[in-house]
C-alpha cells in the first residue's frame, strides 16, 4: 500500500456504484484504456487499473444497496468510529454507519450538511 491509504485525510480511493457493470467496464476501459479485474472478495467486485495499479472500483448496485450511483471518493481516516461520530456533530449524516470490509478495513459513508456524499475509510494493516 502506498500512502495514500494511510495518511489521514488523503483522497485514496475513487468508485463507481451502477446499475449496469458490464456497460460501465465497456464504457471506461475503452474511453480510458482502464483494464478490469474481478476483486477476489466477499462480494461481487471489479478494480479498476491503469497499467498494474489498481486505482478505483466498480460496485453493482442494486437491492440493499447503500450507497447512490455513480462515482464516490474515499478519505484515509485514523478511525472510522470516530469521524462518524464527529460528522454527526458537524451537522453532516452518516448514510453507511462504520462497516467492516473484510481484507480491506473500515468504512463509513458520509454526508456533508449541503449533501454531498463521501466515504471515509480506515484501511488494514498490511
Amino acid at each position: 500500500m502506498t500512502d495514500r491509504f494511510r495518511e489521514q485525510g488523503a483522497f485514496s480511493w475513487f468508485e463507481l456504484t451502477t446499475d449496469d457493470v458490464a456497460a460501465a467496464q465497456s464504457f471506461y476501459g475503452r474511453l480510458f484504456g482502464w483494464s478490469m479485474e474481478r476483486w477476489d472478495g466477499e462480494v461481487d467486485y471489479t478494480l479498476i487499473k491503469v497499467g498494474a495499479r489498481e486505482v478505483a472500483g466498480i460496485a453493482a448496485a442494486g437491492p440493499g444497496h447503500r450507497k447512490p450511483p455513480g462515482w464516490g471518493v474515499y478519505v484515509t481516516v485514523t478511525d472510522v468510529d470516530q469521524t462518524a461520530a464527529r460528522a454527526e456533530e458537524l451537522g453532516g449524516r452518516v448514510l453507511v454507519p462504520p462497516t467492516d470490509i473484510p481484507r480491506v478495513g473500515r468504512f463509513c459513508v458520509l454526508q456533508d450538511p449541503q449533501g454531498a456524499v463521501l466515504t471515509a475509510i480506515t484501511y488494514c494493516r498490511p
